[in-house]
């Protein structure tokens, strides 16, 4: 049985960059959105999703006019949900807590926020809903919940991919209760 080949490709910088960035809506800059273009244009596919969110949208638009495809929003790739500390510069948030959250996001949510499991859920299951080659436009949190789901690599390993933006992150998943897959592919 053939797999199908999903691209996760995180958005370029922002407006925000410094700041911790997760359910905001922050402005992607002109050099992020055309570093997107040239990852994403690069990989054939059927169809194209992004996160909703203005840095995923903006690129997964372009991309998709230059493809003949219609962009899709499905909000289950946005980011991790920070919370309170949600738009906030990284020097300004109480650093034990941060760097508890840091190391096992499981146990230390951010106030108000998402945790891990949670994004990895709902993560693993827009993974379920893709049928067919597939470039999603989303977010470092949700590839890197795409990957604790798919090939069963988990916290603090995951720290050892980078993805900076625009990073293409390539996948092949198999069908199946749970889906499984493999990484084919990074370009950063």
């Amino acid at each position: 049985m053939s797999g199908i080949d999903i691209h996760l490709l995180r958005h370029g910088i922002t407006d925000a960059e410094g700041r911790l960035i997760g359910r905001s809506d922050a402005a992607p800059l002109p050099e992020g959105v055309d570093a997107c273009i040239r990852n994403g244009a690069q990989v054939p596919v059927e169809a194209l999703v992004h996160s909703g969110l203005a840095r995923a949208r903006v690129p997964a638009e372009r991309i998709a006019a230059g493809a003949g495809l219609v962009a899709r929003q499905d909000a289950r790739w946005r980011e991790l949900d920070f919370g309170a500390w949600d738009g906030m510069r990284f020097d300004a948030i109480d650093a034990p807590a941060l760097a508890a959250f840091q190391a096992d996001p499981a146990r230390h949510v951010p106030p108000g926020g998402e945790g891990w499991p949670e994004l990895v859920a709902r993560v693993r299951a827009a993974l379920a809903d893709i049928d067919r080659p597939t470039l999603v436009v989303t977010h470092g949190g949700a590839m890197r919940a795409a990957i604790a789901g798919l090939c069963a690599i988990d916290f603090p390993q995951l720290w050892n991919i980078a993805l900076p933006h625009a990073a293409l992150l390539s996948l092949r998943v198999w069908p199946g209760t749970p889906r499984i897959g493999q990484i084919i592919g990074l370009v950063t």
